[in-house]
């Protein structure tokens, strides 16, 4: 048996849901892009003495205890969370931690890969299965959704990212998104999401975003997304106080619309919030414009690629 094992796993940004009102029998669905940071990485080896260590090490314990217990599997352990993905900052924090803990253990123990079965073992993707699908090819991703008696959400399309566009990532470090029993409460007291809007969502993604993703196309490929975002935006906002769980991003995506930047947005319920630039360059100077007015301050700001790949 191996006796270390090292597993990283990117981030990821959820753009919105493709079908809130399940009128069809599936409800949800998502698109999802893989991000190169920041990112989630986890080293587990065999120890009697189980030394436990790093950021959100709490969380990666309890996911270990779960999915040891899960799988049968006896011994002790030392983990050590090596890097974390901010929790509740929209960039899917749990899953991805939870992922990386389970690839650890089989990969120490021998066994096959089963993010989709871990997944459930560990109760993430009640939602959303983008973090599930991006964990072994990266990319950008579409999931069909949650139907009754299915273990996981189907991903029913994934493309690669074009390499020179770039992400520019806002995060706010004094917010959080809603999350636990708050997001639950969300889910079951938000009014029903119109049928004719997610007609729309689903339309706007397999007609303009990912055929301009194939053509690389990324104004087309921004005002789709854009619109995506206000629509989810405005349906979740009596949840988290407006279109955008933070103020501070709210407008520093503004600063960065009017200088140019394609299909500004929230990941998920926030405060993370992004835009999309054609090139490096491009991206660099709609930073500097963002770095030139005040309501950056405060503010973490990244550029990101798109990452065509998943586990390492």
């Amino acid at each position: 048996m191996t006796t270390s094992v090292t597993v990283g796993l990117p981030a990821r940004l959820h753009f919105g849901f493709l079908d809130m009102n399940g009128g069809l029998g599936r409800r949800f669905g998502s698109l999802g892009l893989a991000i190169d940071q920041p990112r989630t990485q986890v080293t587990l080896r065999t120890d009697t003495y189980g030394e436990l260590k790093g950021p959100d090490i709490g969380r990666a314990e309890r996911y270990l205890g779960l999915i040891t217990g899960a799988l049968g599997l006896e011994g002790g352990y030392a983990l050590s969370v090596d890097e974390a993905i901010p929790a509740h900052a929209g960039l899917g924090s749990g899953t991805q931690l939870a992922l990386a803990v389970a690839a650890a253990l089989r990969q120490l123990h021998g066994l096959p890969l089963d993010p989709p079965g871990d997944a459930i073992r560990l109760g993430r993707g009640a939602r959303s299965g983008v973090g599930i699908a991006l964990f072994s090819q990266g990319g950008f991703v579409v999931d069909g959704g949650n139907a009754p008696g299915e273990a996981a959400p189907p991903v029913v399309a994934r493309m690669a990212f074009p390499s020179a566009w770039r992400v520019i990532l806002l995060l706010d470090p004094l917010r959080q998104g809603v999350h636990g029993e708050a997001e639950f409460a969300a889910f079951r007291d938000l009014p029903l999401f119109p049928a004719e809007a997610a007609a729309h969502v689903c339309r706007l993604t397999l007609m303009q975003i990912l055929p301009a993703l194939a053509e690389a196309d990324i104004t087309r490929f921004g005002a789709g997304l854009a619109e995506i975002q206000a629509m989810t935006g405005d349906h979740f906002a009596p949840a988290q106080g407006g279109r955008f769980a933070s103020p501070a991003v709210a407008g520093a995506l503004g600063v960065l619309a009017r200088a140019g930047a394609h299909g500004p947005g929230q990941s998920s319920w926030g405060p993370t919030g992004f835009a999309f630039a054609p090139s490096a360059p491009e991206a660099l100077r709609l930073c500097a414009a963002l770095y030139a007015h005040p309501i950056s301050r405060g503010l973490d700001i990244r550029i990101c690629r798109g990452l065509n790949h998943g586990l390492v």
